[in-house]
This record gives C-alpha cells, structure tokens and sequence, in this order.
C-alpha cells in the first residue's frame, strides 16, 4: 500500500512570499521565525528587569576594593596583568593551551641541549694562527664582550721541572697548537696527516660563519625558551585564579606582576 501511495501525485505546498510591493522589507516573516524573535526579545527584557531590581535593592553602604581597583574602558573590564603583556604574548595566551605550551617548551629545552653539547664555543681572547686573517667585524663585536681567564693547570713534582716544562711536548702536540682548547691534535696525528693543519682562508671563514649561525640559533631558540617558560608560567597562575580556594597577593614580581599565596586545604 505505500508504494501506492507514493505513486500518486501530490500537490506541493509552496510557502508564501512577500507581496511585490512589500520586497523591499526583505523575506516575509513566518511564525516561526516570529518565535524566535519573541524569545530573544523577552529573554533580555528579563535580564534587564532582573538588572534593574538589583540596582534598586542594592546596599548604599556595600564596598569591596574592586570598585576602585578595576577599570573600563568603552564598557569592557581591563584585565591589570593583561596591561604588563604584549600583544603577540597576549595572542598567544588566548589561543594556545597549555598542554600543548608545556610539549613545545619539553621540545625546545631538548633542542637547546643538543646544540649546547654539539657547538663548540671558542673564546674570543683566545686567538689561533687563523685569528688574525678574520673579518674587522668579528674582532670588533669580541671586543666588546667581556670573557673569563680561563687557565689550565698542570701539577709537577719541584720547581726544577716548572723551569723545564715544555707545554708542546707535555700535550704531544706542535707549539702553535698548544693554546688551542680544541682540535688539538698529536705529533703522531700531525705526521700522518689524520687532521688538516693547514686550512684555506676560504675554509676559515666558512667555518666562522657556521659558528656565527649556530650561535645565532641558539640564541634565539634560547629568547623562545624563556617566552615559553613565561607563557607556561602565566597559563598555569590564570588557571590556579579561576579555581576554588582562598588566595591572598603577597607581593609582585620583577616584571611588576601580583603574586599570589593559597591558603593549605586539608584533604580529607
């Protein structure tokens, strides 16, 4: 029986649209769009109503330091901690999560290590044979920099053999390669010509420009360390505030942000 009556034709029942001379108010309204409309319209004249009775049943007397401690601006509260921030950091903040903050910060700590175990940092006081054929501007920003004597100690038994020590020979390497604190290598290595001792200019700047890049990295993977580690830091506090428990300011930190102290809860 249903696919009889699925065989004989129906009228379709086609909505009514708006009259030609009514097209210029847009779609005709159906009730149901009328609804919808209604209950938008009395939900908010109830939260006026609901406003404007605890405006009228307030306490003259009632205080509390958010009063003056809290601004607006066009209408919408400022968040104090939020004035302290950027707004790339700011940026960040509402739309990371700090799961994913904590992975990507694990991930870049492990990065910085690997490239502080793998990169060799040379003292810019420490001059090899090759120093002197550097660029002007390399020498001019190690000038700049202030480094550490840094000095290494060989223990002899008396004095006699203090007057005699040869370094060269005490390290078993050429005199030219003593002050070196790496790629120092032997006499034997030197003979049978293990190591290249005699480098190009070409392969020395090469080499300086590699170190200069490396350096530059790390650097800048270490500034987004410690942009991360604020971040992590800040999401963490923000989602302590909006927990349950009783907290007191105890002060501000060097970047001039509150710090808080939450009173021990027993555990039961």
């Amino acid at each position: 029986m249903s696919s009889l009556r699925n065989a004989v034709h129906r009228r379709n029942h086609k909505e009514r649209s708006q009259p030609l001379n009514r097209q210029k108010y847009g779609l005709l309204e159906k009730k149901k769009d009328y609804v919808a409309r209604a209950r938008d319209y009395h939900s908010k004249q109830d939260r006026l109503k609901a406003m404007r009775e605890k405006a009228a049943f307030r306490n003259p007397d009632e205080f509390y330091f958010k009063m003056i401690n809290s601004k607006t601006k066009e209408g919408v509260h400022l968040t104090e901690r939020n004035e302290k921030f950027s707004h790339d950091f700011l940026k960040l903040l509402n739309t990371q999560d700090l799961n994913y903050v904590t992975q990507q910060r694990d991930v870049g700590r492990k990065r910085i290590e690997r490239m502080q175990q793998g990169l060799v940092l040379l003292d810019d006081d420490v001059h090899d044979e090759f120093a002197e054929e550097e660029d002007e501007d390399m020498m001019g920003s190690s000038s700049k920099t202030i480094q550490k004597p840094k000095n290494h100690i060989v223990f002899v038994d008396n004095e006699e053999e203090v007057k005699k020590f040869d370094p060269a020979k005490h390290f078993d390497t050429a005199p030219e390669l003593v002050h070196r604190k790496f790629n120092r290598p032997r006499t034997s290595q030197l003979k049978k010509d293990l190591t290249i001792s005699h480098l190009e200019k070409a392969d020395i700047k090469a080499a300086t420009k590699e170190r200069e890049r490396s350096l530059a990295e790390l650097a800048s993977r270490m500034e987004r360390e410690e942009t991360m580690a604020k971040l992590e830091s800040e999401m963490t506090l923000r989602k302590n505030l909006m927990l349950k428990g009783r907290k007191k300011k105890v002060g501000v930190d060097k970047d001039g942000l509150a710090k808080y102290k939450w009173k021990a809860d027993r555990k039961k």
